[in-house]
């Protein structure tokens, strides 16, 4: 790589690592850490290939003043778990933002194979659903409460088992990223297919309406989050194929560590997830617009928080460091 591509590749971050090196306010114990290897690999990477570079003397610079900055900011900060979820996981949504993207595609991928087969195989659905559960729908349909499934068990002792459930599933999803970004795409396509075989199935029955706005009650916020999920696991898969100017194993760490922060802060997300399909989902005779009213919510919620407010704290940083010229 020429010299004047490296710099334009990677001076808006070293002026935002510069940033944080002079003022530690609200940065991270963590965020100082991967900080300072970022700019220790350029650097690496800097004294190999234009030795006696201005830039190479400017990385050296900013890696001692990241250096120092660390040794003063040892300690956790009390605030920790806040700027966690306020600062973090944000931050970190904006750096896997090409996982997520691609992870929505598939996701939205395999439901389509899902609706596709479903309506060429009405069988299909049995398939990937199982008969029990399809028969199950059916005598259900056929007593006049078609989503009468949410209301089969004790609310608490389902708000644990969906919890749980749905959490590990995220972590599977994730750790699928190990096996290169193609183990947690093939999950995607599973859920998505599962996802659109069912909500065909109701299609089929006339009942789409009815299914929709039951579903995704809980469905907005527990879906959003298995594709967030996919999409970390995308990225921390993508940073073993594609390392970039780093070495496979550093590059490798990095996307891990971004791709597992995110993962847990979906935690929270599928724990609401698991409360609204134990405790709401299943009183049917809501209205439409309170329905309506809880997915737009959650929708909203999601647009906030997982693409709104990384792009915000992404443009902040840009305008708290303008361009200059190395």
């Amino acid at each position: 790589m020429k010299e004047s591509l490296f710099v334009k590749k990677n001076k808006d971050k070293w002026q935002n690592y510069e940033k944080i090196g002079n003022d530690q306010t609200g940065t991270s114990p963590d965020k100082l850490a991967d900080t300072y290897i970022d700019v220790t690999t350029d650097l690496s990477y800097a004294q190999s290939k234009f030795q006696n570079s201005k830039i190479t003397q400017y990385l050296n610079t900013l890696s001692t003043t990241l250096h120092h900055a660390i040794y003063k900011n040892k300690k956790e900060k009390s605030r920790r778990i806040i700027t966690f979820w306020k600062d973090e996981v944000p931050t970190n949504m904006w750096v896997a933002k090409n996982g997520m993207l691609i992870s929505l595609i598939i996701f939205v991928l395999g439901f389509l194979i899902g609706c596709f087969s479903n309506a060429v195989d009405d069988t299909f659905v049995r398939l990937i659903l199982g008969d029990d559960y399809v028969d199950m729908t059916l005598r259900n349909i056929a007593n006049g409460d078609p989503l009468g499934v949410y209301k089969s068990s004790d609310p608490s002792s389902m708000f644990f088992i969906i919890a749980i459930n749905n959490i590990r599933v995220a972590f599977y999803v994730f750790a699928l990223g190990i096996l290169t970004s193609f183990g947690s795409s093939y999950m995607l396509i599973y859920n998505g297919v599962m996802l659109g075989s069912f909500q065909y199935f109701f299609f089929q029955k006339g009942l789409m309406t009815d299914s929709v706005f039951t579903i995704w009650i809980h469905g907005t916020l527990e879906i959003s989050a298995i594709v967030i999920a996919g999409g970390a696991g995308i990225h921390m898969g993508n940073g073993w194929l594609f390392p970039g100017t780093y070495s496979r194993l550093v590059s490798f760490r990095r996307s891990a560590k971004t791709g597992m922060k995110i993962v847990i802060g979906l935690v929270p997300v599928f724990i609401l997830a698991a409360f609204l399909e134990s405790f709401v989902t299943r009183h049917t005779e809501f209205s439409l617009w309170t329905k309506s009213l809880i997915i737009l919510i959650s929708l909203l919620f999601v647009i906030y928080y997982f693409i709104y407010l990384p792009y915000k704290i992404k443009k902040h940083e840009s305008e708290s460091n303008p361009n200059r010229v190395f």
